[in-house]
């Protein structure tokens, strides 16, 4: 555990934490695949606390920053999906009809999120929002189920790690850009 001095002052307003040797060896050895399972938690968990609010949202503007900042979560993970892993497979996913679903389902959680904003009512863009999330919510069970499972089948270990730290480096530099 790290000490109070390196928890503290710049170091925290800055977003530096210290590294211990165990999570340093995680993050070397984290698969892509694995790296978007962790995003997916944890944008689960962002979910959560946006459908806990949800109902008690009163003004449209209320329900079109919670879509913002879904959809920033969203654009950042599809960019990796895409860039990272599925280019690498599309030949076979398009194979097997993932690939299509896949682009279908970031349109219908695209369309949804870009009709919070343009909702008539404040229940209709908190319908559109839910509606988002859950469209979400099922795309990466998907995921996980059969996508990540076949891109660990085709490509090498060694192409996951390397495709995991490039993940980690865009993650670092998106996180030093905030």
């Amino acid at each position: 555990m790290g000490t109070d001095k390196e928890f503290s002052g710049e170091n925290w307003r800055a977003g530096v934490l210290p590294a211990n040797a165990r999570s340093v060896s995680v993050m070397r050895d984290m698969k892509i695949t694995e790296a978007l399972v962790a995003e997916h938690n944890t944008f689960l968990a962002v979910f959560d606390q946006i459908e806990r609010v949800l109902p008690s949202l009163a003004t449209h503007t209320e329900v079109s920053t919670m879509a913002n900042i879904v959809e920033g979560l969203l654009e950042s993970h599809a960019k990796t999906e895409t860039n990272l892993a599925y280019l690498a497979l599309d030949h076979v996913l398009e194979q097997n009809g993932d690939l299509k679903r896949m682009h279908q389902d970031h349109h219908e959680i695209d369309d949804r999120l870009c009709g919070v904003h343009t909702a008539k009512t404040c229940a209709e863009a908190r319908r559109l929002l839910k509606a988002a999330l859950l469209t979400s919510r099922e795309h990466f069970q998907l995921e996980e189920r059969s996508v990540f499972p076949l891109i660990e089948k085709v490509l090498q270990k060694e192409t996951l790690l390397e495709l995991g730290q490039t993940w980690l480096q865009r993650s670092k530099v998106r996180a030093q850009a905030v």
